[in-house]
């Protein structure tokens, strides 16, 4: 096979058909063309020469040329495609290292193995020139919701025809047990757009929280114009789910809007999720507000929340536990996921039986060491004592206010709760002495004699053993592992000891180890604050 004039004009004829058949740019196949030939004819002048084609994109006349380019003597390794500047001055006037010397050389005739070969070439640029087509088409639809065909069910995956190519959705992406036959339409969320050797892979999903926050969108024009906002969805695909909405507008109420007249809104998304109940909730930027909204339809008489553990608790009346736990704990879960907060339930009952048993701790720890009698110890814990340290040092007159206290008993109680806390104090820097602290952690100003002892008892003995101590090792945090938080307990944590609390002392004890430059810490602190005022003068 030989390019002759006869089927030059065919080659851009099959250019033009194959791109049009495949949808992408004529030149890329052209391109690949070019690449086909010119590999055609390096198996017949030889491999390592550089032979490069060009057809013409009006005549269709495709030009072979071998290429040579001049290299330092040192350099030369390819005789055939390079050569020194004294053997290029043979074919060209003042040769320099990196100039090319360009020949024009016969076509060459294709045999059965190269017109094979060609094809190849063509076929796999052309596949290459598919796939950067597909996923430009689709790397910037992630997020949306596509119509697809159903093609095939490979191993529970459901392979679908999205007019370009084709997308999967797999098992763990279907609702419960969704079945689909062939040329089944359906409706999807694209989760991701991906590029992988094998192609660009687009992956769907029915379960993704965004889905349905997608569905919302299209049937409700308010959300879709930006009137309300959808904050957060918590769903368990084809069961339940909740989705918390807000209105900027006072006069338009967003749950209303999302359930429409006589629910026709929200009846048409549970019907394309097979039929997932829906609580539709309003949005509200008080937490513990924002909980019991979640809670539905579950009745909440008490919220205590702790945003440094990022856990909430909640008391209920003991006929509503099992409504606000749900089915399988269904409901308190999707309330969790909606707050992203970890949520406590007890009843009244459970919650009471708690407070009696502080009170009756309290005292109990107020009669052995104040040394006063049980009535008495009652008292001081109803007026809201929780310790020695809040006797000891709160005002005289906050005393003064439980009856049959006057300025004598307020004064002996003091002493006594003083005389306690010194005691306390001097057992604990003994132990701690005794298991090795040293005096540059003792004196450390933040570090109580039982904070050392704690430290001490958990190896850190040294200022430079906790100038190495991370934040969290002093006051415990929170780990989250495959969507499960688990608790990482602190050292100085029974001693209340904030994470804040326990940056700052670390960063003070490495300062003093003079590990850190305190003039960097100022300038740090003045580009936050610089960059907090920005961001407030955005907004």
């Amino acid at each position: 096979m030989a390019i002759t004039s006869a089927n030059q004009l065919e080659l851009l004829q099959t250019a033009e058909a194959v791109a049009r058949e495949k949808m992408i740019d004529p030149a890329l196949v052209i391109e690949a063309m070019e690449e086909s030939l010119a590999r055609a004819a390096k198996s017949r002048y030889g491999a390592e020469m550089d032979i490069r084609v060009s057809i013409d994109r009006k005549t269709g006349r495709a030009t072979f040329t071998r290429v040579r380019t001049v290299v330092e003597e040192a350099e030369l390794e390819n005789y055939q495609a390079e050569f020194t500047v004294e053997q290029a001055k043979q074919y060209m006037e003042n040769p320099e290292v990196g100039q090319q010397l360009i020949e024009e050389v016969p076509p060459v005739e294709m045999g059965r193995i190269a017109a094979q070969s060609a094809k190849q070439v063509i076929l796999q640029k052309v596949r290459e020139a598919e796939r950067d087509r597909q996923y430009e088409e689709f790397k910037d639809r992630a997020g949306t919701i596509i119509n697809a065909l159903v093609k095939r069910e490979e191993y529970g995956n459901v392979i679908v025809d999205v007019g370009s190519g084709e997308a999967v959705l797999r098992r763990n992406e279907k609702i419960g047990r969704e079945s689909y036959r062939p040329n089944d339409r359906i409706r999807c969320y694209i989760k991701d757009v991906r590029r992988e050797q094998r192609g660009p892979q687009i992956f769907l999903s029915r379960t993704a929280p965004e889905f349905m926050a997608e569905l919302f969108k299209m049937e409700v024009p308010e959300i879709y114009d930006g009137i309300i906002e959808i904050k957060a969805v918590a769903r368990d695909p084809g069961s339940r789910a909740k989705i918390a909405v807000i209105s900027y507008d006072g006069s338009i109420d967003p749950v209303g809007a999302c359930v429409g007249m006589r629910g026709s809104r929200v009846q048409a998304v549970v019907n394309e999720l097979q039929g997932e109940k829906i609580d539709i909730i309003p949005w509200n930027d008080d937490q513990p507000t924002f909980l019991v909204n979640a809670l539905q339809p579950a009745e909440v008489t008490k919220v205590v929340l702790d945003e440094e553990a990022e856990r909430i608790e909640v008391v209920v009346p003991d006929e509503q536990l099992s409504l606000a736990i749900g089915r399988r704990g269904q409901n308190v879960r999707l309330a969790s996921q909606l707050t992203h907060l970890d949520i406590d339930i007890l009843t009244e009952a459970q919650e009471s039986e708690r407070r009696q048993a502080e009170f009756a701790e309290r005292t109990a720890l107020f009669m052995e060491t104040l040394d006063v009698d049980e009535f008495f110890a009652q008292l001081l814990v109803s007026e809201g004592f929780t310790s020695l340290e809040e006797v000891a040092y709160v005002e005289v007159d906050e005393l003064l206010v439980i009856d049959g206290v006057d300025e004598a008993t307020a004064s002996e109680l003091q002493a006594r709760a003083r005389d306690n806390i010194e005691a306390a104090n001097k057992k604990a820097l003994e132990n701690a002495i005794a298991l090795g602290a040293e005096d540059s952690l003792i004196s450390f100003d933040g570090l109580t004699p039982q904070m050392v002892e704690a430290l001490a008892n958990d190896d850190v003995k040294t200022l430079e053993d906790f100038a190495t101590c991370a934040d969290w090792e002093l006051a415990g945090g929170w780990t989250t592992v495959n969507g499960e938080r688990s608790k990482d307990d602190g050292t100085l944590e029974p001693f209340d000891v904030s994470l804040q609390e326990a940056q700052d002392m670390i960063m003070t004890a490495r300062v003093m180890l003079g590990w850190v430059d305190p003039t960097e810490l100022e300038t740090d602190e003045v580009e936050g604050e610089g960059d907090a005022a920005e961001m407030e003068a955005e907004v």
